[in-house]
């Protein structure tokens, strides 16, 4: 599968625009929509933060959604597994939910291990093509403090060899070269990394 075109098997179907704009939908929230990607490997912090945030802008009375891996695995993508090209349909998918969430004015906070960075920047085109802001953020956390936390247990069975093509293991992770935002979790508390998205958020005027 082509990172920039997908085979397209309908025929004859054509876009049909509505009249409530964009604008008009941000105009009722109080607020824009925007997708923030959190990347980074597994036990990153990526979830955390991501549900930390959500709490954050629901307090502020924003509204927000989560998409998280493991959970859209259970549902929408059950049907994939973890090859590569399995992996670039799954952010693939993911992405298009995403625009369609932010198209709407929900911030998304999208948590995905998303390793290649070329499927990364399929999902940033989606967004610019639709004039939709994109935030990447990269949950850097070195591989050592990710494997000592490793919540679900996954690092010691990749390890074990009882898991193949496992992140940071035995298949790489492509680290985001200029992401909007850097956040390094094993060395800021959640706190500071809440702030951080926060305050990018306000100053980008997506939020008050």
């Amino acid at each position: 599968m082509s990172t920039t075109t997908v085979e397209r098997k309908a025929t004859n179907v054509h876009w049909h625009d509505g009249e409530v704009t964009r604008e008009n939908r941000a105009q009722m929230l109080g607020h824009k929509g925007v997708t923030l990607w959190f990347t980074g490997l597994s036990g990153s912090g990526k979830s955390t933060v991501a549900v930390a945030v959500e709490k954050a802008l629901t307090a502020r009375g924003v509204l927000s959604y989560r998409l998280d891996g493991d959970n859209i695995r259970l549902g929408i993508n059950a049907n994939l597994g973890f090859s590569a090209e399995d992996r670039q349909e799954n952010i693939r998918r993911v992405g298009e939910i995403s625009k369609l969430f932010a198209d709407t004015g929900v911030v998304v906070l999208s948590s995905f291990i998303s390793p290649y960075r070329e499927d990364r920047e399929m999902v940033r085109r989606m967004h610019l093509e639709a004039d939709l802001p994109y935030l990447e953020v990269f949950v850097d956390c070195a591989l050592e403090e990710a494997e000592a936390r490793d919540p679900k247990g996954l690092y010691k069975k990749a390890r074990a060899g009882e898991i193949r093509g496992f992140t940071g293991i035995d298949d790489p992770y492509e680290a985001p070269a200029a992401p909007e935002l850097h956040l390094r979790t094993d060395q800021m508390t959640l706190e500071q990394e809440v702030e951080m998205i926060l305050s990018n958020l306000q100053a980008r005027g997506i939020i008050a």
